[in-house]
């Protein structure tokens, strides 16, 4: 409570309707220039890597906020280090990034969860479990993204002493009635809801105390 600030962003459309990616990218930038780079942003494809970060490249290079980007400026590995030697930065990440890296102190500041990690419903795989259950969704896909959800989650606060940012672009976490689990399945922190411009200075006060 005294080190995470959860914030939800209110003024994006639901990912599956049109203007998500314009709306996402400028959240992207407003809060990753509050933070002044800092930031990681999770995402479930390396579709969305590339457009996203094509949208937001021009405004926070010439901010002085470098965008990396996996898959095409080096493995998650890398990016790490570089984030870690100059935190000015943004790293784009799918995959492996959810889950397994180690970035301690204020070279990770914020976390950005663009959209609700969902399994894609058309992966063979992903059909295959899910068929197993009676509710491929209740049994399998939601309990399967709230976990992931958690791992990514758990990439910002790595000590004691850390303190940070999540916030988290996709509105079905207010809109639909599964958007409660992904919060219970959190530890306690300090929430706050509202507009880009709202977050933005609430990321800025919390991430000066």
């Amino acid at each position: 409570e005294k080190t995470t600030l959860l914030a939800s962003v209110t003024n994006i459309p639901d990912p599956r309707e049109s203007g998500y990616s314009t709306a996402a990218a400028h959240a992207i930038e407003e809060l990753v220039s509050a933070s002044r780079g800092r930031a990681l942003v999770l995402l479930t494809s390396h579709a969305a890597i590339r457009e996203l970060s094509s949208l937001v490249m021009p405004i926070l290079e010439k901010a002085g906020i470098t965008v990396l980007r996996q898959g095409i400026d080096g493995t998650p590995a890398r990016l790490v280090e570089y984030l870690k030697e100059h935190p000015q930065s943004v790293i784009f990440g799918t995959a492996s990034l959810w889950e397994g890296i180690d970035i301690r102190g204020d070279a990770l500041s914020l976390l950005i969860i663009a959209k609700l990690p969902f399994g894609d419903p058309t992966d063979p795989v992903h059909k295959a479990r899910g068929a197993l259950y009676g509710n491929s969704f209740l049994e399998y896909s939601l309990p399967s993204s709230i976990l992931r959800f958690r791992q990514g989650f758990g990439r910002l606060i790595r000590d004691r002493s850390d303190v940070g940012v999540v916030a988290i672009l996709d509105s079905r976490l207010r809109t639909k009635r599964y958007g409660p689990s992904f919060l219970k399945a959190l530890p306690v922190c300090t929430e706050r809801t509202g507009n880009v411009g709202y977050i933005a200075e609430e990321i800025k006060q919390w991430l000066s105390q």
